[in-house]
């Protein structure tokens, strides 16, 4: 029997197996460990002593030192035999250890280090079980870094059944992890100290038995079973409370942290478990103060992130340990790494949580209170953080703490507010998007719900206000005149009214709860307290309070008043008012306290409220310059608010909606998934969802009639006031409604009814049903093809003849009944449908264009007849000769003012209804408010009216007849394409191959013919034809725009200019004989309308004849310099599109765009730099024209300021980034030097060199090769700052094992040229400074001679 076993000495040997020395050491190449095995299990299980035994202990220490080699099924017998042994004998110590007496039980000590030993080395042992020799597949599946391994033994209670060999192959010892830590658990119950007096031995044990506790935890998947962590937190929990291992296992739970990213959460669950179930917190302390003390670098990642998870778990499940701890764990807010302050972060958020969720009113109350708001100070100081992450983290956990329910945190919600709005500007895009879901956040649990139903409008709230405030105002100020005392009495109340104040927003039901209450003794104040259906409206800002100090000065006012009154009294401090004394007895018989403090306490929640109100208000501003950001994420959270806001009733929020439209065209409609691992649908799919969410979504318990009216009218609203931008969105979205089948049958037909309702409707809203309807019919023509008599009748018919606007609607509506199919690039498909022109439509057109009308809303109407004509007729030059024809002979007739009423007469008897005629008096203003006009005014003006109306009709015909005869070229070749296919079958039996390619030749040239045939008519027929109506007006718009002094009227100069532009697109050869003039009306025209046309129609000119526009396109650049925002936006829109489609070459006017990146006016610069970017996507184009760009912004008449200079050359260089490039433009800049005699120059060149990156050496090489023509310049400050700038960078980006002597000899040698130069320049000063005073000492002599010489002849003048 082994009577003398060192436990320590045996753990150390173990260290390295090779070298472990066993007496009774067994080869397992001669030996079957089986058998060895069974014989030492035997003697074990009929006595758990006999592990003393020599020759068994061997037998289980050679199995475990050739471990490798034993098969799975053994070490599963194995690991059951010392399991079972352990317990047998640990059985037997407890029973002995009970009876007290020593002598017995100390007798265990060996055996239980034995088994603690051997289980120790089958923990390590296992990772080399061999696969099973009739198993197929391996014995081990490791699945951690460390002590994987495996068995199938059945558990703690050993020698029982031992698995078969069928089971061999799963043989697992993740399945016996949990059992066997169990066991260890059980081992740890025993009162070791009796065993062990010494305290190292007893350590020793301990530490041997929990070791195979902490080999389990390096493994990341036995981690993840739950009954595996919960045995093994139990071993650790026993170790450190019963066995003194508090020490130890502080050092193990550190190393742990330090290098295992996987223990961060199980090591805190493991303290808060040991705080918890076995009362003790001290090691949870002790571990925080490590931590605390520990310093993190900013580049090390892994550790300080597992530190960080370990912190916000710990605080999350127990925090109250980590409160006590905080001021040290404070001082990790300046650690370097920024995971920590996160975890800081989101640890006080854990203990606001934990302080807010205390219910008991111990008399601590205040202290909570004060605890809370220096822990929100501290996350509010946090938004000022360098890293964004840590900006991010703060505006997370302040989001999680305005969901806490118990607590609202009033006071704390101003100041989060504030600060998330100011979050929005921040330059990540995180940041912005955690502000945006923390201000959401803030809507939806704002704390003023008691009121209004929690609508959140302005001036309802305002009202409300003011009302309190008087009220507050009559009582004080009765009050206030019984004693002047300067006030004290009130700042007395005051300071009562502060604690009033906590307590209430504290327990925000309850103060809700008191306001009810009072409400209803107050009539007046209920009836004032329900509206709910007011519209927010932010005009009077400036008169609400902004701060929550607001009421403090309210408060003071009136106290102000009284001491005037007293002082009139007399001198004495303190006067007694015995009339005011007999009012505050009233007052006070009326008001009792409570309701005094209640008046107090509702102003106090008013002003927070309005204070809270005009801080998201502040925030839709830069919310709607958010829906443009490039982060997903960001422009879901952002549509997200303003849906809240929306709900909350925010007036400016509809403008955010507004914007929110043009998200329609994003191209980005797929789900992906954000970095927190949640789910982002598409920008686009989340607008609809949106959109439905607020206008098409039925609300609860509303009758169906009212569901339709309501979302037919939200449709119609829609339209109010929108851009020609919005109308195009908001088209794009009814489609795709309308596709998706959202848009019910009933909406649909409401819409109808609102168009055609014969009483007086507002206009918008007629005009708004039928703009939808046209969107709606994008999809669906079916919707329009039943209702064309009611479109004719109503907006063709006198409502829409009074109404132009509501015409032009029901002609763009009508146009869709030849569909909305995308033509196809050279396809000769077509599948638009042709109308007869003796249909009503055209004759409803006809009359509609005729009408005599005298407003500016007739062209637009005008424009949409003709194009409805041409997208919907057979024939649409008929028409269009028949209506030049009528507006010829009416502008040219004499006395057309008193003809037209005539003309008008029989168009509105003949053609409507007697019924339309009343409704002509109700909704018809505009005809009669123009008729006194055409009468009164002088008849060249009447005529110059009509002649516009001519001329507008004229041009627009003219540019439309383009585009018929381009669908007919189409039209032609696919019946010759036709006839082509025909005779292509009937030669194909014959098998006449020859033939069929003659064929081919034969339509080819057919196709050609086409084409010039069309060309032709274009070119020569349209405006010079003998028999074109076109080429009579010609000349007429030529002379009418080259004289401008003759016609003045604007409309008619306006109409001429537009219609010429058109006319310049129909013929080159009209285009090369007169766009001379274009160029010049757009350089003398004082109108800037005009002007913005020409640059329009420039660009168009320019598609049709690019060399034309090519050849004069600096006239076109001119547009940038212009001072209208209009004129200058279109011009920068049109040479956008033409320089980046390539139709105009850029020669050196590339300066005059790069302006634009400066300009005041934001929507200016952003489509500058939005030229920019895309003109960089263009192979080398920034590149070859930058010499020009910088030549145009430094010297000449065109040059800038330097700051504009700098901050414009600054964004254009971001773009060159080929190394091979920045070679070349270093090269080239050195040699600008040679050429400049200007120190702006200087300054300018050396700024744009020192933009470059220098990332290779051969930058630097040619800026070293370069020093002749620069080194007589560096005398100037900035030139030479320039060269340091430079200098740092090529140091920064060099590789390291390159020396620095290079650029160190460059250093030196700008320094002594730099000095040289400053010499050269002192001494030129003093050079000129003594020719200055040479050349004054001379004229002085001069002077003094003449005055010398000249007397004489004076005095021979008098004399004589």
């Amino acid at each position: 029997m082994i009577e003398d076993f060192e436990l320590q000495d045996e753990l150390q040997a173990i260290q390295d197996t090779e070298s472990y020395e066993i007496a009774n050491d067994h080869d397992f190449s001669t030996e079957d460990p089986e058998a060895l095995l069974e014989a030492a299990v035997e003697a074990v299980a009929e006595s758990s002593d006999a592990i003393r035994d020599p020759d068994i202990f061997d037998v289980y220490r050679s199995l475990l030192k050739h471990s490798e080699m034993v098969p799975g099924a053994i070490m599963s017998k194995l690991l059951d035999s010392i399991s079972s042994g352990l317990q047998a004998e640990l059985d037997s110590t407890m029973r002995d250890v009970e009876t007290g007496d020593q002598q017995t039980y100390v007798k265990h000590k060996i055996p239980l280090e034995m088994y603690a030993f051997l289980l120790n080395w089958f923990v390590t042992a296992a990772e080399k079980v061999k696969p099973s020799e009739d198993g197929d597949a391996p014995a081990v599946a490791p699945k951690g870094r460390k002590g994987k391994g495996g068995k199938a033994a059945t558990g703690k209670a050993g020698g029982r059944s031992a698995p078969s060999k069928k089971n061999d192959s799963t043989w697992t010892w993740r399945d016996q992890i949990a059992p066997t830590l169990q066991l260890i658990s059980k081992v740890l119950r025993l009162q070791t100290q009796r065993l062990w007096t010494t305290t190292a031995e007893r350590d020793t044990f301990i530490n041997c038995i929990t070791r195979p506790a902490y080999h389990v935890t390096e493994s990341e998947q036995y981690m993840k079973v739950q009954d595996i962590k919960m045995a093994l937190f139990k071993v650790i929990c026993l170790a450190v409370k019963h066995h003194g291992q508090a020490m130890a296992v502080q050092i193990t739970i550190m190393q742990s942290l330090q290098f295992y990213e996987h223990l961060s959460e199980p090591m805190a669950e493991c303290l808060t478990i040991l705080s918890r179930e076995f009362d003790y917190a001290q090691l949870g302390d002790e571990v925080l103060r490590e931590i605390a003390g520990k310093s993190f670098g900013g580049q090390d990642n892994k550790g300080p992130k597992t530190f960080a998870r370990f912190l916000t778990k710990y605080a999350e499940s127990c925090p109250r340990p980590v409160l006590k701890q905080l001021s040290l764990l404070l001082e990790q807010l300046d650690s370097e790494s920024y995971p920590m302050r996160q975890a800081i972060v989101e640890v006080i958020g854990s203990l606001i949580t934990e302080l807010a969720s205390d219910d008991s009113q111990d008399p601590d109350a205040k202290k909570t209170h004060k605890q809370i708001n220096g822990l929100f100070n501290l996350l509010l100081e946090r938004v000022q953080d360098i890293s964004s992450y840590v900006r991010t983290k703060v505006f997370t956990v302040l989001a999680k703490l305005t969901n806490i329910k118990s607590f609202k945190f009033p006071k704390q919600r101003l100041a989060i507010t504030s600060a998330a709005v100011g979050a929005l500007d921040d330059k990540v895009a995180s940041v912005r998007k955690a502000a945006t879901a923390l201000l959401g956040q803030l809507l939806t649990t704002h704390p003023y719900g008691m009121t209004h139903g929690g609508m959140l409008q302005r001036d309802v709230w305002e009202t409300e206000y003011k009302e309190v405030v008087a009220e507050l105002e009559k009582i004080e100020g009765a009050m206030g005149n019984v004693v002047n005392t300067g006030g004290n009495e009130e700042d007395g109340q005051e300071q009562d009214e502060e604690g009033e104040k906590e307590n209430d927003q504290g327990q925000d039901e309850d103060g809700s709860e008191r306001k009810r209450k009072k409400k209803s003794k107050k009539s007046r104040s209920d009836d004032s307290m329900d509206v709910d259906d007011g519209e927010a409206g932010g005009d009077t800002e400036e008169d609400e309070p902004t701060q929550m100090s607001v009421d403090e000065d309210d408060e003071n006012a009136t106290p102000k008043k009284s001491k005037k009154r007293g002082s009139k009294l007399g001198p004495r401090k303190s006067q007694l008012d015995v009339n005011a004394l007999t009012k505050e007895q009233e007052v006070l018989a009326t008001y009792d306290n409570q309701q005094i403090t209640n008046l107090r306490l509702r102003r106090k929640y008013y002003s927070d409220a309005l204070t809270f109100i005009d801080e998201i208000e502040s925030a839709m501003e830069p919310m709607c310059k958010l829906l443009g950001s490039t982060s997903k994420a960001e422009v879901l959270e952002v549509m997200d608010f303003f849906r809240i806001a929306h709900e909350y009733q925010f007036e400016s929020a509809k403008e955010g909606l507004k914007k929110m439209l043009h998200l329609i065209w994003s191209k980005d409609n797929n789900s992906s998934t954000s970095e927190d691992g949640k789910e982002l649908k598409g920008i686009r799919q989340r607008l609809l969802e949106c959109y439905r969410s607020l206008y098409f979504d039925p609300i609860a318990d509303l009758e169906p009639k009212d569901q339709i009216n309501r979302i037919a009218k939200n449709l119609v609203e829609r339209t109010y006031d929108a851009t020609l931008a919005e109308l195009t969105s908001l088209e794009e979205m009814m489609r795709i409604m309308m596709e998706e089948n959202h848009v019910h049958n009933d909406v649909i037909a409401k819409l109808w009814q609102i168009y055609s309702k014969e009483r007086h409707l507002p206009k918008p809203q007629r005009r708004g049903a039928i703009i939808i309807l046209g969107m709606l019919a994008l999809s669906k023509r079916s919707l329009l093809t039943d209702k064309v008599d009611v479109m004719l009748k109503v907006g063709l018919g006198p409502l829409g003849k009074a109404d132009p606007t509501l015409a032009r609607y029901t002609c763009i509506a009508l146009q869709r009944l030849n569909g909305s199919v995308k033509k196809v690039k050279g396809s000769l498909v077509d599948k638009t449908q042709r109308i007869e022109m003796e249909n009503a439509i055209f004759r409803k057109l006809q009359n509609a264009i005729l009408h005599p009308s005298r407003t500016k809303e007739w062209f637009g109407m005008a424009e949409q007849v003709i194009n409805t004509v041409y997208a919907l007729g057979e024939h649409p030059d008929v028409f269009c000769n028949e209506v030049i024809k009528k507006l010829t002979i009416r502008a040219f007739t004499h006395k057309a003012a008193s003809d037209q009423p005539k003309e008008k007469e029989p168009d509105a008897t003949n053609e409507e209804n007697p019924g339309d005629v009343t409704m002509e008096a109700g909704d018809i203003t505009m005809q009669d408010a123009t008729q006194p006009t055409q009468g009164d005014s002088e008849k060249d003006l009447g005529e110059a009216f009509e002649l516009s109306q001519l001329l507008f009709v004229v041009g627009h015909v003219a540019i439309k007849q383009i585009v018929f005869l381009e669908l007919v070229e189409r039209e032609w070749k696919r019946q010759k394409d036709e006839r082509q296919a025909a005779e292509k079958q009937a030669t194909a039996g014959k098998g006449a191959s020859k033939e069929a390619e003659e064929l081919d030749q034969v339509a080819g040239n057919a196709e050609d013919e086409i084409g010039e045939r069309i060309a032709g008519m274009r070119e020569t027929e349209l405006l010079y034809g003998p028999e074109s109506l076109l080429a009579m007006y010609g000349p007429m718009i030529v002379h009418i725009c080259g004289s401008p002094h003759k016609f003045k009227n604007r409309t008619l100069r306006a109409a001429a200019t537009l219609a010429f532009s058109k006319f310049l697109c129909v013929s080159s050869q009209f285009c090369d004989q007169h766009h001379r003039l274009l160029f010049k009306i757009l350089e003398i025209s004082k109108d800037a309308n005009i002007r913005s046309n020409i640059v329009i129609a420039l660009g168009d000119v320019a598609v049709s004849f690019s060399n034309i526009i090519d050849e004069n396109s600096n006239e076109l650049y001119k547009g940038l310099s212009d001072k209208n925002f209009v004129v200058k936006k279109n011009t920068l829109m049109v040479l956008t599109h033409l320089i980046l489609n390539g139709m105009i070459k850029v020669k050196g006017q590339l300066g005059e765009m790069a302006k634009c990146l400066e300009d005041p006016e934001p929507r200016i610069a952003d489509l500058a730099k939005l030229f920019f970017t895309e003109l960089s996507t263009k192979e080398n184009a920034i590149y070859n024209n930058l010499p020009d760009v910088i030549s145009h912004l430094s010297t000449g008449d065109h040059a800038v300021d330097e700051e504009m200079f700098q901050s414009t050359l600054r964004y254009i260089f971001k773009f060159i980034e080929k190394e091979k490039q920045a070679e070349s433009i270093v090269e080239k800049l050195c040699q600008r030097f040679r050429l400049s005699e200007d120190p702006r120059q200087w300054r300018d060149i050396a700024f744009c060199l020192s933009l470059l990156p220098f990332k290779s050496e051969r930058s630097v090489k040619k800026l070293i090769e370069g020093l002749q023509f620069y080194r007589d310049k560096l005398h100037e400050p900035v030139v030479f700052e320039k060269f340091t700038e430079i200098l740092n960078k090529a140091r920064a980006n060099k590789s390291k094992d390159k020396p620095d002597s290079e650029l160190n000899e460059f250093e030196q040698i700008l320094e002594e040229h730099r000095l040289q130069g400053q010499e050269d320049q002192a001494l030129e000063k003093r050079v000129e400074g003594k020719k200055a005073a040479a050349k004054k000492k001379a004229a002085k002599k001069t002077s003094r001679a003449k005055k010398a010489v000249a007397p004489p002849p004076d005095d021979d003048m008098y004399s004589d």
